[in-house]
């Protein structure tokens, strides 16, 4: 049976010593997270996920998500009273807007309580992940009546919200989409039409469920430029803003899934639904980006969750389970045999999953800091810097950090052997669970191309020159530092090796854009090395400080360091063997023609 710790302690390294939180009051939201509300926040949440929602995770897995004759779907046992304890204890509101009823608390702290959730639960996790990023859109696009109409109760949480994208004909290509929108006359819509793969689409643990809506008004133009966003609730408020008459919008049913079985994705039908317009007509792309976005930090923190729980089982296995004696002989002598945790092997298996959650736990953490400055900070430089980086390393981290995600739960089933393979065991489920994170939201091959194409060359390529500059002062500044050299001179050659790529692609992705498309991908993946390489670097300045400074957790930050020079020495030099990937170009990549795939 697996388990789950909260990483609190972590966590609070990240937070309190690399960002320095405390040196960010200016901002607003972050005058209030001061280091005791801040240690309690992060000790209450990380108990709520391990006692509340983690033992719910196996058994939803079983029973998934059932639904009824009438339409409705019902959650797991457990499901529906965990959710109250969450919507109760406040959870779901850390940082939502306050003239909403939320708590206003810097997003980088929500951030760092998701990955708790999405670790103990990613099922669970799903449902107040989507009602915050539908938040975030009727924030940002709608006026001011369907905010007070839906945002006070889907802030506290008695509402929920979904997106609805996918169509069975379209899914990356939104151009594509066939669902309807006519005027009634009244400022309404009626929406008729289809989707599926709707995530949280019905389910009995809120009383509404508010659903973001792209759909086609009767003069759109073709394609993506055509679209619009409606709001479409399950039951429209009546004139106390209760939910009141039952709309025109149902489950037709419920997808059988290899993974997050305890979370209800749906075929929804809209049948002349009414629905309102998010901001303006044929803008609603644009519009839903701001939900798209926010999900794709949310997925990429949903594979680091994953990831996490993982690794916590597979050391946990590791260190316990006994089979046959060290390289240089038994370690234990004693014993019949010495624990897996001796072989080389399994040690770097073990390392490699440590370097990743850690390090992608510090990325994740630090681009939260850049969305709150981005949104919030008093100084226009910092804003726009804080936005170019969070516009950046979006795609990355929710392409570079689900795959590795993915990569880490099959490591630790690795290490479990057959027993990983057997269901009760559990490392199956999270094998299982982190590979949606790979599809949905934009499949990571988009996430790739999203940053090749239109996030690399954005503002003259504006964001990568800040990133490429951020690492290469970072790494001057450690070289002469004896402890960090090695590390700062592996992320400098990896630096290069970006730096290198870039101008590879410059020059020829523009001229070919199928060398571009076949680039793209090690092009990501060189970016996520190099990032993640920054935060090791930056983790193994603050754990030095600390032994510096003298402190009773000395095993800890000697333990950064270590995998910081193991992160410089197995990790970095990837990005080298990678540029060649990408300075192959496309020749072979799209030489085959069409017929040359399948059966031989």
């Amino acid at each position: 049976m697996s388990s789950y710790a909260a990483p609190v302690r972590d966590t609070r390294f990240v937070i309190e010593e690399l960002l320095d939180i405390a040196a960010w009051s200016a901002v607003p939201g972050f005058d209030a997270l001061g280091p005791d509300l801040l240690a309690t926040v992060l000790d209450e949440a990380g108990r709520f996920a391990a006692e509340v929602l983690a033992p719910l995770n196996r058994s939803g897995d079983a029973a998934g998500c059932q639904r009824q004759a009438d339409g409705s779907v019902s959650t797991p046992a457990g499901f529906v009273e965990a959710y109250r304890a969450f919507r109760e204890a406040g959870w779901g509101t850390l940082s939502l807007p306050a003239e909403y009823g939320g708590q206003g608390l810097p997003h980088v702290l929500g951030f760092a309580v998701d990955e708790f959730l999405c670790g103990a639960n990613q099922s669970f996790a799903m449902y107040p992940g989507l009602t915050n990023g539908a938040i975030d859109a009727i924030h940002a696009n709608a006026g001011d009546d369907l905010k007070a109409r839906f945002l006070p109760p889907m802030v506290a949480g008695t509402w929920t919200g979904t997106m609805n994208l996918t169509e069975p004909q379209c899914g990356t290509d939104l151009g594509l989409i066939r669902t309807r929108a006519e005027p009634r006359g009244d400022g309404s819509y009626a929406i008729t039409g289809g989707k599926i793969f709707i995530s949280a689409g019905e389910h009995d643990l809120a009383e509404n469920i508010v659903h973001l809506v792209l759909a086609r008004l009767p003069d759109a133009p073709a394609g993506s430029k055509g679209i619009s966003l409606f709001v479409v609730p399950k039951f429209l408020p009546d004139a106390d803003g209760r939910p009141g008459e039952r709309n025109a919008v149902s489950c037709g049913a419920i997808e059988h899934k290899m993974g997050i079985h305890a979370n209800a994705t749906c075929a929804m039908n809209y049948d002349g639904a009414i629905g309102w317009l998010v901001g303006e007509a044929h803008r609603g792309l644009p519009a839903m980006f701001v939900m798209m976005n926010a999900a794709r930090l949310g997925v990429g923190i949903q594979g680091l969750g994953q990831a996490e729980v993982a690794y916590q089982n597979g050391a946990a296995y590791a260190r316990e389970r006994r089979q046959g004696r060290g390289l240089r002989g038994a370690a234990e002598p004693a014993e019949s045999a010495d624990p897996l945790i001796v072989q080389p092997d399994v040690r770097r298996l073990l390392m490699e999953a440590k370097a990743f959650t850690e390090g992608m736990r510090a990325l994740v953490l630090w681009v939260g800091l850049q969305v709150d400055l981005a949104g919030k900070s008093p100084d226009p430089a910092v804003r726009a810097a804080a936005a170019d980086l969070v516009g950046l390393l979006t795609p990355v981290i929710k392409g570079y950090g689900t795959d590795k995600g993915f990569e880490t739960t099959v490591a630790m089933q690795q290490i479990w052997g057959g027993h990983g393979y057997i269901v009760e065991n559990g490392m199956e489920q999270f094998v299982r669970d982190a590979r949606i994170a790979m599809i949905y939201e934009g499949a990571n091959g988009v996430q790739a191309m999203d940053l090749v194409g239109r996030k690399l060359g954005a503002g003259g390529g504006r964001a990568v020159q800040a990133l490429f500059a951020l690492v290469d002062a970072e790494c001057a500044g450690a070289a002469d530092e004896a402890d960090l050299a090695g590390v700062a001179t592996a992320l400098a050659r990896a630096n290069g090796e970006f730096k290198a790529a870039t101008m590879w692609l410059a020059g020829h992705g523009l001229a070919d854009p199928d060398t571009a498309g076949a680039g793209a991908y090690a092009f990501m993946e060189i970016a996520g090395i190099v990032a993640i390489g920054l935060m090791w670097l930056r983790m193994a300045q603050a754990a030095r400080k600390a032994l510096a400074g003298g402190t009773g957790e000395a095993p800890f930050y000697e333990a950064k360091l270590v995998t910081a020079r193991f992160y410089a020495e197995r990790v970095l030099p990837q990005a080298g063997a990678l540029r060649r990937q990408l300075e192959a170009g496309a020749d072979a990549v799209m030489a085959l023609p069409p017929e040359a795939f399948g059966a031989g």
